[in-house]
């Protein structure tokens, strides 16, 4: 019954659009919607604990919390109630008219073009279960009492594109969720059938620490799964509390559960995920997502000192029993026992990840092509002094045999070559062309690729590995020449002194300066850079963030070997408008040689075109 305290509002536009998704196409495990709604109540039962804690005018008893589920056959519906913390007025409408940081055009949009086969897991990677509900069901009406207000609400939507939010009277604290279930057809699960729930409960719920009642029967058997020995514990179980934990449908890569004991006593159940979530690259402060307990009562969904940012993929729990039940944040950062907890935490990812890229290369690989720009964040920040990560980081490399980690690529080095070689570049296609590259296969010598934008700041930190140092193969290498190739460039200098200082005079400030080289391959000339210059890919990066850019370090390399500079050195001696625009088509076809665009498009077009005339 609608009474005057009743508001019709309408979903935002990104909700209707998910609701249509979900409805029409998207979900393919309709019975999830039972472990999302018991979920959602386990974590209300959580936050009034901890509320409780925090808060004891509130005068709650929490040792007596629990989620029932009442099922009615004849009416066609399934209620799902907790006696947690409950939701105000704007909190439902918060929760349930909203998707906080999910609800963007950039979700809707990666929804709908994902593949078929790829939609099951989306919904709970953004944190939208609840809505999983209106796959079952006609109408939701959900009826809430928050702890500490003495006022209820009731929210209810047909998804309809509206939903009504208005008072209700009577309520107890807590929530409750009454779906009003689409007839179960030929195919379909009977969510009223008792051996339906107690089914879906058991396999999806049965580790809540709650019990779930129905009628007088305790459906879980409660105990969480970290709380056992892991002898204990089956591979099933494990999978089914991370997808519990992490909404995802796919299982974990990896699965790490330790009791650490002496000073700093705590038990961990870490999951390394094998997809990455779609969020993941999206936050303004990534962190950890870890959930820290405290003697069973969660302190905090995402603990952020648990866990390095560049971590913050792997999900799971840990429960310590040295911290007070009432921590702050503030002793979270400053507790010691916290320091102790993250560091041992980070050593067994990484030496989990280890194991994994030694025994399993192809799932390692896996791993790599969805987690390791976040891993080679941990460089960037420098927080690699023992080099862990960098043994992890794998490359393409101008072998093209796969992908290769540092330590192979050191131990494939040929005697007398002085540095593990590498080049920035957008893609491996651009980068196999490039001039730069060339010169080193030549030598025998192996470059390792790097097209990730990430890998322009790793390199910077990342400066040596086995005492090897790294260089970039965009840099200027006199040491790369043997004394009979450093003869030749000599002499080529001396021969063709008039097109070096005509070159220097009509690029001016563009260029640091025009040599040749010993270095080049095949290639007329290229672009080498100064020691210290920003690589070419980070001096575009630079240039569109700051403006302008770093091209006046650069240095045009030419091969003193090659037909077109001995033409070019003739025109320099006769001067005129065909060495000018000649000079500006090297300079170009060096940019685009390396993956850079060049500064005038349409004069380089249109030189070309006037080459190609009188040819």
């Amino acid at each position: 019954m609608t009474t005057e305290s009743a508001q019709s509002l309408p979903f935002e536009t990104e909700v209707q659009e998910l609701l249509d998704l979900m409805i029409h196409s998207l979900y393919s495990h309709p019975e999830i919607f039972l472990r999302e709604l018991i979920s959602n109540a386990s974590d209300a039962c959580d936050k009034l604990r901890f509320e409780a804690l925090t808060k004891p005018e509130l005068g709650v008893d929490t040792t007596q919390l629990g989620i029932r589920l009442e099922a009615d056959t004849e009416a066609r519906t399934l209620t799902i109630v907790d006696d947690g913390i409950g939701m105000s007025r704007d909190e439902l409408i918060s929760n349930l008219g909203t998707i906080a940081g999910s609800g963007t055009r950039r979700l809707m949009r990666e929804l709908k073009e994902s593949g078929a086969d790829e939609r099951p897991e989306l919904i709970g990677q953004f944190g939208v279960g609840f809505y999983a509900s209106f796959m079952v069901a006609d109408e939701v009406v959900v009826e809430s009492l928050r702890a500490g207000e003495e006022q209820g609400h009731r929210w209810s939507s047909k998804a309809d594109g509206r939903y009504t939010i208005e008072d209700a009277e009577g309520l107890e604290r807590g929530t409750r969720i009454t779906l009003h279930l689409k007839d179960a057809g030929e195919d379909g699960q009977d969510f009223t059938a008792e051996h339906v729930l107690r089914g879906l409960v058991k396999r999806y719920s049965d580790f809540v620490e709650y019990p779930i009642r129905m009628g007088d029967d305790t459906l879980n058997s409660r105990k969480p799964v970290w709380a056992r020995p892991k002898s204990d514990v089956t591979e099933e179980e494990y999978a089914d509390f991370y997808k519990h934990l992490s909404h995802d449908f796919h299982d974990p890569l990896e699965t790490i559960h330790f009791k650490a004991e002496g000073s700093t006593e705590y038990t961990a159940l870490l999951y390394i995920p094998a997809q990455r979530p779609f969020d993941l690259f999206r936050e303004q402060q990534p962190h950890s997502k870890l959930s820290l307990y405290v003697k069973r009562v969660l302190i905090t969904g995402e603990c952020k000192e648990l866990l390095p940012s560049w971590l913050r993929f792997v999900r799971g729990v840990v429960e310590a029993a040295d911290l007070p039940l009432n921590v702050s944040r503030e002793i979270l950062q400053s507790n010691p026992h916290m320091r102790a907890i993250k560091k041992r935490l980070t050593k067994k990812v990484l030496a989990s990840l280890a194991s994994i890229l030694k025994d399993d290369r192809e799932r390692y690989a896996g791993f790599w092509k969805e987690f390791g720009s976040v891993l080679k964040e941990g460089i960037c920040l420098g927080e690699d002094e023992d080099g862990a990560i960098a043994e992890l980081c794998l490359f393409e490399s101008s072998r093209g045999e796969g992908l290769t980690t540092l330590a192979e690529a050191v131990e494939r080095m040929p005697e007398g070559q002085p540095a593990i070689y590498t080049v920035t570049g957008p893609d491996r296609e651009t980068l196999d062309a490039s001039p730069h590259v060339a010169a080193y296969k030549q030598r025998g010598y192996e470059v390792l690729y790097l097209t990730e934008p990430i890998d322009e700041w790793m390199i910077d930190r990342l400066t040596s590995f086995q005492d090897k140092p790294l260089r970039s193969v965009h840099a200027v290498d006199e040491d790369l020449l043997s004394d009979s190739e450093k003869e030749a460039v000599s002499a080529a200098a001396e021969e063709h002194a008039q097109l070096v200082e005509k070159l220097q005079e009509h690029f001016g400030d563009r260029l640091a300066e025009v040599r040749f080289s010993g270095r080049l391959a095949d290639a007329p000339a290229m672009l080498g850079t100064k020691d210290g210059a920003l690589r070419p890919h980070m001096d575009r990066a630079f240039a569109e963030t700051h403006g302008g850019g770093m091209s006046a370090e650069r240095v045009l390399e030419l091969n003193p070997n090659h037909p077109l500079v001995a033409r070019l050195s003739e025109l320099a001696a006769k001067g005129g408008s065909d060495f000018a625009d000649r000079a500006d088509l090297l300079y170009g076809q060096a940019l685009l040689a390396e993956g850079s665009p060049v500064p005038d498009p349409a004069r380089f077009s249109k030189l070309i075109v006037d080459l190609l005339e009188k040819a």
